[in-house]
């Protein structure tokens, strides 16, 4: 009798212990899920600002390409190797460093012309070859575009006037969007008539209009005593919004 009691009493203990263990682990499991992590803060109010800074371009970019035609694919590469040398050797003479000269593209392929009754017929080799070219003296914009002309270049487009140093323009409007966001945030607890606590969260955006200057200059042939386009600068803007989130008291 005594051991059969005995034997009961040892059992209840153990489920008891089990039960107790487990809820020990899933105490445990779900206490380790938020080590690490924070607790979001459920009162927040969030403002959100935009600052703007205008300057000058300082940089001209555009893009000149030689496109030559040949009976053979040889004839074509020379050509075309022809204009781009005396291309490069202008813009280095023009001040413009190795850095800012890059080949954007090169190809040689065969054209052909469609005749009825025939079909295709050979035509020629036709030689492209591209560079993107940085001016940065954006006041000899002009006069190199007009020089890469009477160099040999028979299409030159893709200009963009740009800010050379962005990054000092774009901290100046993150700071005034910062300020801005403040004193938002400052004005709207007082309307609440709550206290602003920390800061839990920033985001930011940028944007800007740069000066694209459209269009495609092309020449037939080659010469001199072509007259320098005019490049008016106008003004660029960088803007940067900036998102700011306050917990409130």
């Amino acid at each position: 009798m005594f051991d059969e009691k005995f034997k009961k009493i040892i059992s209840m203990f153990a489920v008891i212990l089990s039960i107790y263990v487990a809820v020990l682990a899933y105490n445990a499991v779900q206490e380790g899920r938020y080590i690490g992590k924070e607790i979001n803060p459920t009162n927040t109010i969030n403002v959100s600002a935009t600052g703007e800074v205008f300057a000058a371009p300082d940089v001209a970019n555009f893009s000149v390409s030689v496109v030559k035609e040949a009976k053979t694919a040889v004839e074509a590469q020379n050509q075309n190797a022809e204009a781009i040398n005396k291309i490069v050797k202008f813009l280095k003479d023009s001040g413009i460093e190795d850095k800012d000269i890059k080949t954007s593209g090169y190809n040689i392929y065969p054209k052909y012309d469609y005749l009825e009754h025939v079909g295709q017929v050979f035509r020629s080799y036709e030689a492209t070859q591209s560079l993107d070219v940085k001016v940065r003296k954006i006041d000899d914009a002009g006069k190199i575009l007009s020089g890469v002309v009477a160099m040999g270049a028979n299409q030159v487009g893709g200009i963009n006037l740009a800010i050379d140093k962005e990054d000092d323009l774009k901290r100046a409007a993150r700071q005034a969007a910062i300020n801005e966001a403040k004193q938002k945030a400052d004005d709207l607890v007082k309307d609440l008539g709550v206290s602003l606590g920390r800061l839990v969260s920033f985001s930011e955006s940028f944007g800007g209009i740069p000066v694209p200057i459209y269009g495609m200059m092309k020449a037939e042939g080659v010469g001199g005593g072509a007259t320098a386009p005019d490049i008016p600068k106008g003004e660029n803007k960088i803007s940067v919004s900036v998102s700011l989130t306050y917990e409130i008291k």
